[in-house]
């Protein structure tokens, strides 16, 4: 059985979409450890001085998003609180034989990234009134989308590690892996799929808070190969609910690649890089 929880405060206005991302993101733990959900409970947070409609709002996303999935929403538990928060509780199966681990990752894997980053940038570019309309769109589906579908379509293959790309950001949860697998890796930066905007918005400044507690965390351990900063912003960019990031045998990678895009992701996977023997640099940026 898997257990995991996860909840957070609107990152979008609309309340429904609000708690289509909040249950995506709750549920994507399961997806990455290559497991089926089954059950799940709200959790809120609400305040009295905010219509209740709002709250009928977000918990409808909500039970949309955990019917998507093929779970049974059962019910949750609410408080009153300051701010709105939404979240779930999420119990999986996995055959214990199967189970993806976020570590384990070996010397001539490719990584496979399922989703596109820079959720956390174009939310930020919207709160400075700064991002286009299509940014915007493009993320909303990034962060709503369910790891369900690429999860299901690479369960035949051989997968050595996997992760979901959240908080800690793409380099935070790679260097994660990568850690803990005792080998290094090589990311090809320009085949790293990027939201619409996201890097211009990087260089503007329209960085959050946490890509900087990222980058301080692990940046010792990176050869950055002289990429300007808005970059590494990008690439410490913390996510909501971000895509699974893969570690496979080479020789499956192309039928893994098509085996995604028949599954018809509504984000873009895409090969960004490959395991290597552990070397001076635990992760090397090769632009």
């Amino acid at each position: 059985m898997i257990q995991t929880t996860d909840f957070f405060t609107p990152v979008v206005d609309d309340p429904y979409t609000f708690g289509q991302i909040a249950a995506a993101n709750a549920l994507s733990d399961v997806y990455a450890m290559g497991g089926d959900a089954k059950v799940a409970l709200n959790i809120v947070g609400f305040p009295n001085c905010l219509d209740p409609s709002i709250l009928g709002d977000i918990l409808h996303g909500g039970a949309d998003k955990v019917m998507e999935s093929g779970a049974v929403l059962v019910g949750g538990h609410s408080v009153q609180n300051d701010e709105p928060l939404y979240g779930l509780c999420v119990s999986g199966f996995v055959h214990p034989d199967h189970i993806w681990k976020n570590f384990g990752a070996k010397p001539g894997d490719v990584l496979i990234l399922t989703k596109q980053i820079g959720s956390g940038i174009i939310n930020t570019a919207v709160k400075a009134q700064m991002a286009e309309e299509s940014e915007v769109a493009e993320a909303v589906t990034v962060m709503s989308s369910l790891n369900r579908y690429a999860s299901e379509a690479l369960r035949s293959f051989t997968v050595h590690a996997c992760t979901d790309v959240t908080g800690f950001g793409f380099l935070g949860h790679l260097y994660e892996m990568i850690d803990a697998s005792h080998v290094s890796a090589r990311i090809f930066v320009n085949d790293v799929p990027l939201i619409g905007g996201a890097k211009d918005h990087a260089e503007e400044g329209l960085v959050p808070a946490g890509s900087y507690r990222n980058r301080n965390y692990s940046i010792k351990e990176i050869d950055r190969g002289g990429l300007d900063v808005g970059w590494l912003d990008l690439f410490y960019d913390p996510q909501t609910s971000g895509g699974l990031l893969f570690a496979i045998p080479a020789d499956e990678a192309d039928q893994a690649m098509t085996a995604l895009k028949e599954a018809h992701l509504t984000t873009k996977a895409a090969i960004v890089g490959e395991v290597k023997e552990a070397g001076d640099a635990m992760i090397e940026l090769i632009s």
